[in-house]
């Protein structure tokens, strides 16, 4: 397949605004789609061909509904918007997702993982429990990001592209300073060296150039090493990978000896639920996770155990109880 057609849909996903971790997403599943059937262009197409792509991927390789939705949205996006076909009577919709409860930690799992993770890892994790933050909204954050006076963080551009502000634990205040004092040293170290740019979108690039080398616009969390921008191509220090973290969490779960999945999202669980659990008010829950529709915030309420909304069962009050 020519390469000028995946930079026109890449074009395409750029021009939209799509993220860079969705282009390259959706990019794979165009080159595994055209692959798939032997290199023929999408133009020649019909209906048929993405219904046999997605029966492959969901009978021969067993992928999850999660990962065929993403698929089939690739696609769509791809003939919809780069090639302008729209196909009518597709047999394949989106798969149905199943309604999971999210694995919950106890504050003494959560203090026996944070026993063993070190450095900034030890503060991302800090940070996505006592604020109930998204990895990537961790990550990402910024110095002028933390407001130490305020007791608060600005989430800039969370999920569906929206700011919030959160609450910030106060035991994190000193750590959080040790963290910016490190991220000023490295940064004087770019400048000496003639660099000192931090990763930012190409418009911000474009506009405020001047001012990408102050303090306040480097990332909280940034990588060891510089790296060349994927689209703009200057030298950059960005953040560190969510790889990094997910390799050290992971570490650190299995020298707790806790059996349960936990990934970086268990922690943004765990402080919803730990939050109803003392009686917080559910709006005020839903507007520190950043939740558009009040009923994903509600999914917390089914894990609160014997603290939700203060019941208890009536087999509890029983005087006398015979075995």
């Amino acid at each position: 397949m020519p390469s000028f057609f995946i930079e026109s849909i890449r074009q395409v996903l750029r021009t939209k605004h799509y993220s860079l971790k969705t282009e390259k997403s959706y990019l794979y599943w165009v080159r595994y789609f055209i692959r798939f059937h032997q290199y023929m262009h999408p133009k020649d197409m019909q209906s048929c061909h993405i219904e046999q792509f997605l029966t492959f991927l969901s009978c021969n390789r067993g992928v999850s509904s999660a990962t065929q939705n993403q698929a089939l949205c690739a696609l769509i996006f791809m003939f919809k918007h780069v090639l302008s076909m729209e196909f009518e009577g597709l047999k394949y919709g989106y798969a149905k997702k199943p309604k999971n409860l999210p694995t919950v930690l106890t504050p003494t799992e959560v203090a026996s993982i944070l026993r063993h993770l070190n450095g900034p890892y030890w503060l991302v994790t800090s940070l996505l429990y006592g604020c109930g933050l998204r990895l990537r909204e961790a990550l990402t954050l910024r110095v002028q990001n933390v407001n130490i006076e305020a007791q608060s963080l600005f989430i800039f551009r969370g999920k569906g592209a929206k700011d919030r502000y959160t609450l910030l634990p106060k035991q994190l205040n000193q750590p959080l300073q040790k963290q910016i004092q490190l991220v000023n040293q490295i940064h004087k170290n770019d400048l000496n060296s003639g660099n000192g740019l931090t990763s930012v979108p190409s418009a911000l690039h474009r506009k405020y150039k001047s001012v990408l080398k102050d303090l306040s616009w480097q990332y909280l969390f940034p990588s060891t090493t510089t790296c060349c921008h994927p689209i703009d191509g200057y030298l950059c220090r960005h953040h560190i990978h969510e790889s990094s973290f997910s390799k050290n969490l992971r570490n650190a779960v299995i020298k707790s000896n806790i059996q349960k999945r936990v990934t970086a999202h268990t922690f943004r669980h765990s402080f919803a639920t730990q939050l109803l659990g003392q009686g917080s008010d559910i709006r005020t829950v839903q507007e520190l996770l950043g939740h558009k529709d009040l009923r994903t915030t509600e999914i917390y309420t089914h894990v609160l155990g014997q603290n939700r909304a203060g019941t208890i069962s009536p087999f509890d009050r029983l005087s006398d109880i015979v075995s």
